[in-house]
Order: C-alpha cells, then sequence, then structure tokens
C-alpha cells in the first residue's frame, strides 16, 4: 500500500508538461484578449470623438460636477449639508447697449406742427416745456474719390532760365495710384475682417472702380516689404522682453520652390509684453523645422512659453533659454478624454480637470497683483494644488492604457512636467500660452477664407502687416486708422526715431 502511495505522489513528466503548456497558453490568451479589450477601448473613443466633432460643441468649459472634485471640503470631514432653499433664478432682461459717445452726432428736430401748438381747452399758445430724446445707429457706406495732386510751376519773368516746380510728398508706392488710405483699407478688409481680394474686387465694382485682384496682391507685396524696418524694431523690443510666447500654424504657399502646391508651409508668430502693451511679430517660414525657432530667438536668453513640440528644445539648450510649459494644452488633452465619457459618469479626467480648474482660479486671483505678489500667492495656493496633482498623476499614470485618449493627456503631463509647474517660479512667468494662441488665431480665420498664399513674397507681406495690425489692437489701436498713419509717413522715414515714431507703442491711437 505504502508503495502505491509513492508511486502515485511522483508527478507524470508529461502531466506537468500539460500543465505548463495549459498555463502558458491561457497566459497568451488572456494577453491577447487585453490587447483587443485596449483596441476596442481605443476604437470606441475614435469614434466618440468623431462623433462629437460632428455633433457636439467644442467649448473646454467644466461641468458642475468637475468643479465639484477635490474641492476643499473633501479635506475634513464630510458631513451631512444644510437643506437650503434656493431663489429661483428670474431672467433679467438685458438694456439696450448705450452708442459710443465719440461717434458724431446728427440731430434731426421734430416739431409740433403751428395748429397744433395751442391749447384745446382754453385756445392759449402753448409753451415748450422740455423735449424727449432717441438715438439710432446709421451708417455712411464706403465711398471713393480722387485726390489730384497738382504740383504748381514758377519761372523767372525776367530771363526764363529758372523753373521751380513744389515738390509732391513721397508717396508709399511711387508713381502707384494708390493713396495711403486706400491702402490701409485693402489691409484692415483682407487681414482683420478676413475678406478675400476677390471679394474686395467686387464691392470697388459696386462703387463704379475697376481694380483687378493681381493689382491689389502686388500693392500688397510692395508695402508688405516697405514695413519691414517697423518689424525689425518690433522684433528687437520682443527679443528684450523677460518672456517671449511661441506658436506656429499651417500656411498653404503654391509656388514654393521644391514643394508641392498642396503642402504645408508655417506662420510662426512671437511675442511679448503685458495687456495693452502687447508685440506680435509673424514670420513665415517653408518648414517647421527647430531651426526656425534657433534662428527667430537668437539673442534672447529669458523665459519662452510654447507648446509641447520638440522643436523649440534646441533653441532653449542652444541659447541658454528657460522653457515654460502651457497648461491650456495639458487642460485640452484631459477635457478631450473627458468628452468620451459615457454621459453623466465623472472620472479620472475630470478629476485632472477639477485640480488643472484650481490653478486657473488661483491665477484670476493673481491678475492685479505686481510680479513680486503673484509669486508669493502662487507658493502659498498653487504649490499645494501642484503637489496634489503630482501625486494623483504618479498614482493615476500606471493604471491607464497609453494608446487610449486618458493614456496620451496623462503621459503628455508626465513628459512635461518640468516645465509645466516652472511657472510657480517667477512671478513674471504666465501659466499658459493662450496670448499667442490668440494672436494666431485671426491668422487662421483668415486663412480660411483666402485659402492659400500665391507665392512666398505674398506670405512674407501678410506676416508683416499681420504683425504691426495685431501689435495696433494690442495697444488699444483701431488698425485703419493706424495702418492709414504708417502708410503715409513711413515713406517720410530717414531715422530709426522716425521708424520707431511710428510703432504701435509710441503712437496715441486718440491722434490718429
Amino acid at each position: 500500500m505504502s508503495s502505491a502511495v509513492n508511486k502515485a505522489s511522483v508527478a507524470d513528466p508529461s502531466t506537468a508538461d500539460q500543465i505548463a503548456a495549459l498555463q502558458a497558453q491561457l497566459a497568451s490568451q488572456q494577453a491577447t484578449l487585453e490587447a483587443r479589450e485596449a483596441r476596442i477601448h481605443q476604437l470606441e473613443e475614435i469614434i466618440r470623438t468623431f462623433q462629437r466633432k460632428t455633433f457636439a460643441g467644442t467649448s473646454e468649459q467644466a461641468s458642475a460636477d468637475q468643479l465639484g472634485l477635490f474641492n476643499e471640503a473633501e479635506e475634513i470631514a464630510a458631513s451631512e449639508p444644510p437643506e437650503v432653499a434656493v431663489k429661483p433664478h428670474s431672467r433679467q432682461r438685458r438694456g439696450r447697449p448705450a452708442l459710443p459717445p465719440e461717434l458724431p452726432r446728427e440731430e434731426v428736430i421734430h416739431d409740433l406742427p403751428e395748429a397744433d401748438k395751442v391749447c384745446p381747452h382754453d385756445g392759449a399758445v402753448l409753451e415748450r416745456i422740455g423735449e424727449e430724446t432717441s438715438e439710432q445707429l446709421d451708417i455712411i457706406p464706403a465711398s471713393v474719390k480722387v485726390i489730384r495732386h497738382v504740383r504748381l510751376k514758377y519761372a523767372c519773368p525776367c530771363c526764363e532760365g529758372h523753373v521751380a516746380t513744389a515738390t509732391k510728398p513721397a508717396q508709399p508706392l511711387g508713381k502707384s495710384m494708390a493713396a495711403p488710405g486706400l491702402l490701409a483699407y485693402i489691409a484692415t478688409a483682407k487681414y482683420v475682417d478676413a475678406l478675400p481680394l476677390y471679394r474686395q474686387i467686387q464691392q470697388f465694382a459696386r462703387l463704379g472702380v475697376e481694380l483687378d485682384r493681381t493689382t491689389l496682391a502686388n500693392w500688397m507685396i510692395r508695402y508688405g516689404k516697405l514695413v519691414q524696418p517697423l518689424i525689425n524694431r518690433l522684433t528687437e523690443q520682443i527679443l528684450d522682453e523677460p518672456v517671449i510666447g511661441m506658436d506656429e500654424t499651417t500656411v498653404q504657399v503654391l509656388d514654393e520652390p521644391g514643394k508641392p502646391a498642396r503642402s504645408n508651409s508655417y506662420m510662426w508668430v512671437m511675442g511679448a509684453g503685458p495687456p495693452g502693451q502687447r508685440l506680435r511679430v509673424y514670420h513665415y517660414e517653408a518648414s517647421r523645422s527647430g531651426d526656425v525657432p534657433v534662428a527667430r530667438l537668437e539673442g534672447f536668453s529669458g523665459a519662452l512659453m510654447a507648446d509641447g513640440y520638440s522643436g523649440y528644445g534646441a533653441a532653449c539648450r542652444d541659447h541658454g533659454i528657460t522653457r515654460l510649459g502651457c497648461w491650456a494644452h495639458a487642460r485640452r488633452k484631459f477635457f478631450d478624454a473627458a468628452k468620451l465619457q459615457p454621459k453623466g459618469k465623472i472620472g479620472r479626467p475630470d478629476q485632472a480637470l477639477a485640480l488643472i480648474g484650481k490653478l486657473y482660479r488661483i491665477e484670476r486671483e493673481a491678475q492685479a497683483l505686481n510680479p513680486t505678489e503673484r509669486h508669493r500667492l502662487r507658493q502659498d495656493k498653487s504649490q499645494p494644488v501642484i503637489d496634489q496633482l503630482n501625486a494623483w498623476l504618479t498614482t493615476t499614470l500606471p493604471r491607464v492604457a497609453p494608446k487610449t485618449k486618458l493614456g496620451e493627456a496623462l503621459q503628455y503631463l508626465h513628459n512635461q512636467w518640468p516645465a509645466l509647474v516652472r511657472y510657480l517660479d517667477d512671478g513674471r512667468y504666465p501659466i499658459d500660452n493662450n496670448a499667442i494662441e490668440n494672436a494666431i488665431r485671426p491668422f487662421a480665420i483668415g486663412r480660411k477664407n483666402w485659402l492659400f498664399s500665391k507665392s512666398p513674397a505674398g506670405a512674407r507681406a501678410s506676416a508683416n502687416l499681420h504683425s504691426l495690425i495685431e501689435t495696433a489692437k494690442g495697444h488699444a489701436i483701431e488698425p485703419y486708422a493706424y495702418l492709414r498713419q504708417v502708410f503715409q509717413e513711413l515713406p517720410l522715414a530717414e531715422t530709426i526715431d522716425d521708424i520707431d515714431a511710428l510703432l504701435p507703442g509710441n503712437v496715441k491711437g486718440g491722434d490718429l
């Protein structure tokens, strides 16, 4: 009996091999199932992304549930909240906005007929006791005129050997028939109102003026070159600032040498300055290579705010620039992940959005502070939130599949973390690159209307004129009035001081 037991207790080698093979097969099948489930989840996210792009809006506004996550109440013992009677909301009628007081006024007097100025009761003549006033907004349609330059000539009546002719002020385009006001109008319509040249030609035709698109395009290209000294000075001013923001967007240039007509070139923008004194310079390049920011930022050694594009890394290394990360980009990725959750579900993306939302609420407090006060506020209030977000990221990152939207958001946050938290080090550093992204948005909107530039020269002209217009807007100066003054006075400029006098920062909007 003992011998039989001993024989049974000895494992059959073939059975052990079969068990091991089955376990290996099971593990392989389990890995395959997990990979397929991850792929299914990824494809479901792609489908939901397309659905949202097709049928839903793109606002990044947080939901009420997101705003409630990670609030201060969660850091203390939970208690049953008291019931509060909520006053029902009553919508107030929005009043009619007042018409701008600086607009010219034309008074139209409405008087009673003479027969009605007699009292119907006793026949006494009515006396004027006051008036009732109301205002309407009217518009004078665009009108064109011809400026006829007459240069008077004089001659000596005695010898007839001396003739003098009055000089005509230097014109923006030499002997061109385009006056400064016309050039400013065309540039404003194209680059501010996103009105393509062919539609402007239609407008001029309705006014009885026949122009062609090639003529208008050549005017813009020639004047885009003429304002280059202003662009150079704006660039120098930006490079003197402690913090610069950069971004880039695509543009099609049909006649770019060595590139197919439908391929992408790039419009780069860099800017600096506080609100009300924004400086913006656009720059056209055929490529998105990291060599572009290396060249554009030569001589700069401050801090660069940009998105996570790796092309900015070489410039930071070569020039000793401090790299800042954009929290708006990080937030956007979690927002995209949150949109893919089932309706009504609050998950991990909302947790990240709630914490990032706290950072932005602190920034709203810091807007009115000077850099020293802003730095102190961030250390007191933002640093604890950053620590909480870092702990959440460390715990959450290993638990999420990397190829999902949430996984991509977590990985971006992880990779960009040192640059993202660096804004805490200096009160002059912004939390995001929204100011520069807002500067590139007008170009992107206009691009949808004019679709492409014909040549690199046209793209460079667009860049220069956009630079002047957006910098003028950044100084609260009306673009048309500013361009008109520049186009009138730039041909007369002879010195650096003359050029500087035409920069938006040195022009008073009320004097235009």
